[in-house]
């Protein structure tokens, strides 16, 4: 299995950023929800991740999770670094939209 890369789709003219599996398991976590104000329709295996959520993520150096059994309640989970460097990417390169690829 070759590793998984994100296209930026919103800036084709940049280089894929070579990703673990296990952040692409992650993607979830920091995807806009479809429908939200300003996403656009999205393909199988594309992610929108909204730049101001970008920037606050890496200011606070945490992200919130919900579980599916507590949906009351979020958990503060602290960036790793590979999740920091994929918002970092993101933020200098001002993408929003990126593919999936395999």
């Amino acid at each position: 299995m070759s590793q998984p890369r994100l296209l930026p789709v919103d800036r084709p003219e940049l280089s894929p950023l070579p990703i673990s599996g296990r952040l692409r398991s992650q993607l979830v976590y920091f995807m806009t929800p479809s429908g939200s104000p300003g996403v656009p329709d999205l393909a199988e295996n594309e992610f929108w991740i909204a730049r101001d959520q970008v920037a606050r993520w890496l200011e606070e150096g945490v992200f919130y999770l919900v579980s599916p059994l507590d949906s009351a309640n979020a958990t503060e989970v602290e960036l790793s670094e590979e999740q920091e460097a994929l918002l970092s990417w993101l933020e200098k390169n001002g993408i929003q939209h990126v593919r999936v690829v395999e």
